[in-house]
């Protein structure tokens, strides 16, 4: 007959299979952190983009073409400059992430892409793909205020979304990531620290904190 230990032993590893076989476990702390640095990287070379902007437009002398620049400041910020500084930001936290989160899977031996992986990404990207759409929309008419807030409150949608597929502190960050989206409603004009603060600061600390809690031992 097995002993008492060697029973537990049996059961965890049984549970073991089960998270393996009904969530997606590779997603490393790495990744958080590596994603955050790349946001607040992002955030500080589009905070000198705007400064920038912003002194051109009011050294201008003639007061009516002040006016005029202030007018059109922040479409030519989004269509320029601060939208290449967002795509860059984007796929350099796209490719880190995946990088920290592909090498996770090799040393727990979990494959990196399957019907949980599938469920995940679509359960991720609907709330997203949503979002995008209507934050795109909002650009279209010239409505740029909610478009910081909105992507805090859309991918915390899309994390609080995930985290049926995945390891449960996603939640808490999603949760996080809308609080601060419909706080950042209040405060339009401060979009850019909220974005910093939600996709850099809270990034890092979930990231340190999953790698605290989940990795540090197998390191």
């Amino acid at each position: 007959m097995n002993t008492p230990n060697e029973q537990l032993s049996a059961l965890k590893d049984i549970k073991q299979m089960m998270e393996r076989s009904s969530r997606f476990i590779s997603l490393s702390g790495l990744s958080g952190i590596a994603a955050g640095t790349c946001a607040l990287i992002g955030a500080y070379f589009a905070h000198n983009v705007i400064e920038q902007l912003i002194l051109n437009a009011t050294n201008l002398r003639n007061h009516d073409v002040i006016l005029y620049e202030r007018k059109f400041l922040i479409r030519d910020m989004i269509g320029y400059e601060l939208m290449q500084i967002a795509v860059l930001t984007f796929a350099a936290a796209l490719l880190s992430s995946f990088l920290f989160t592909y090498l996770r899977s090799k040393k727990t031996n979990t494959p990196l892409w399957g019907t949980t992986a599938i469920r995940l990404t679509i359960n991720v990207c609907i709330p997203l793909l949503t979002g995008g759409i209507f934050l795109l929309y909002l650009m279209q008419y010239g409505i740029y205020g909610f478009i910081a807030p909105g992507c805090l409150i859309f991918y915390g949608l899309a994390l609080l979304n995930a985290g049926k597929y995945t390891l449960k502190e996603i939640r808490y960050l999603g949760i996080c990531e809308i609080i601060l989206g419909i706080i950042n409603l209040g405060h339009l004009g401060n979009g850019l620290y909220y974005w910093a603060i939600g996709f850099g600061v809270l990034h890092i600390l979930y990231g340190a904190y999953m790698w605290w809690v989940y990795e540090r031992k197998s390191e």
